[in-house]
């Protein structure tokens, strides 16, 4: 039987394959138990270009593992992304269910002005 881990690794990259031939950039998140991660990532998959999770500071004096905290990374990197010239990214969800604290990643995201 394999391990989740195992199994959404191999959702991952099923899900990745179909966004490298769109040639985009993509919106990557990870989440753990306690925080969530965003990053965008070149379209050749080279270059990390922007970063936001809830490590930093400002996100980090309130509760990190939460559907409110990841939509807050969300508006930080939709601004971030904004200010470094992308608009349009494919969303990479890892692997995660679209549900919780993704969504709500990706929902803020949106509402900051990224198209996916």
């Amino acid at each position: 039987m394999k391990s989740k881990k195992v199994a959404r690794q191999r959702r991952a990259r099923r899900g990745r394959a179909k966004i490298k031939e769109l040639v985009i950039p993509r919106l990557c998140v990870f989440r753990s138990s306690k925080h969530i991660y965003a990053q965008i990532i070149s379209g050749d998959g080279n270059t990390v270009n922007v970063t936001a999770s809830t490590l930093e500071k400002d996100l980090r004096s309130s509760s990190t593992g939460n559907a409110e905290s990841a939509g807050k990374v969300g508006s930080l990197i939709a601004e971030r992304a904004k200010a470094a010239g992308f608009e349009k990214v494919a969303f990479d969800r890892s692997g995660y269910k679209y549900h919780g604290r993704v969504r709500a990643l990706a929902d803020a995201a949106r509402e900051g002005g990224l198209q996916f």
